[in-house]
């Protein structure tokens, strides 16, 4: 699971894996950052518009310069230098990539 500890969602996330004895380790990449390869691979699973949280306070204090004519390879550039704006949480099962947190999506996830 990646996210940031001081995420509510990651918070009710992790309640609910452990709640169901489903195993996971944390990365948490405000502290550990995140690596370009690694958000490639989730950018082609899921697309970087899913991936990309507009709403969070990180990508709202960016200059209008920064968040005029995203395409992926700008989103990729901004999330991988400021990783807070990647939505949260993301949860790797096996070949697929959660984004977000609804529990009867992890439920079918991790049967």
């Amino acid at each position: 699971m990646y996210g940031i500890t001081t995420c509510d969602t990651i918070r009710k996330a992790r309640v609910w894996l452990e709640s169901h004895d489903v195993p996971y380790r944390f990365h948490d990449y405000r502290a550990e950052g995140i690596e370009a390869e690694k958000l490639s691979g989730w950018v082609g699973k899921v697309g970087w518009e899913k991936l990309l949280n507009k709403g969070s306070t990180t990508f709202r204090e960016l200059p209008e310069a920064d968040k005029a004519g995203l395409d992926e390879k700008k989103a990729k550039k901004l999330m991988v230098a400021k990783p807070t704006m990647i939505k949260r949480p993301v949860l790797e099962v096996g070949d697929r990539i959660l984004v977000g947190f609804k529990p009867e999506v992890y439920e079918e996830a991790v049967k």
